[in-house]
């Protein structure tokens, strides 16, 4: 028996060792299909991290381009804008204004342009709402400035308003 007991124990022992290089082999195959893998997997988050990019240079012209090209304000002219105020009594109190928009950049008057139905609209609501005796004085003309700025902020966002110019503003 004891013959046989080692028979078995040197079969036992040599299909464990036929089992290990098997299993050696199908770690180094792992290893060889993860590699790439996890490479690739760190390039893609590199690269739309903006890391990458910036590393072998891409893009660098365009920007180069766009910082070289001088920002020049530009000016919009509004449609005149007609207005019924919000006046007690039975007597209408209306309000006419021309006014300009002032641009932080010219090539945004496409956007101001597109964006114009909705910037009408938002003034001639804030104004119906206007009473006559908050327009009076310099006072008042500056806050309608600082509310029609910040509705045309809204209104034309992504281009950038940095003044309301009156050109005509004229309250019966």
């Amino acid at each position: 028996m004891s013959a046989a007991a080692s028979a078995s124990a040197e079969a036992a022992s040599q299909g464990g060792d036929a089992e290990a290089p098997a299993a050696g082999g199908g770690r180094k195959k792992l290893l060889l299909l993860a590699a790439p893998v996890l490479l690739g997997a760190i390039g893609a988050g590199l690269w739309f991290s903006g890391i990458l990019p910036g590393l072998i240079g891409v893009g660098q012209r365009a920007e180069q381009q766009q910082a070289a090209a001088p920002v020049v304000p530009g000016f919009f002219e509004l449609p005149e804008i007609l207005a019924n105020l919000n006046a007690p009594g039975r007597r209408p109190s209306y309000m006419r204004l021309k006014a300009k928009l002032e641009l932080a950049d010219a090539r945004d008057s496409e956007h101001v342009r597109i964006a114009l139905p909705r910037l009408q609209d938002l003034f001639n609501t804030y104004l119906r709402e206007v009473r006559p005796e908050e327009l009076r004085g310099s006072a008042g003309t500056h806050r309608l400035r600082e509310e029609l700025l910040a509705r045309a902020a809204i209104a034309v966002a992504p281009a950038r308003i940095t003044d309301i110019l009156f050109v005509e503003m004229l309250v019966q």
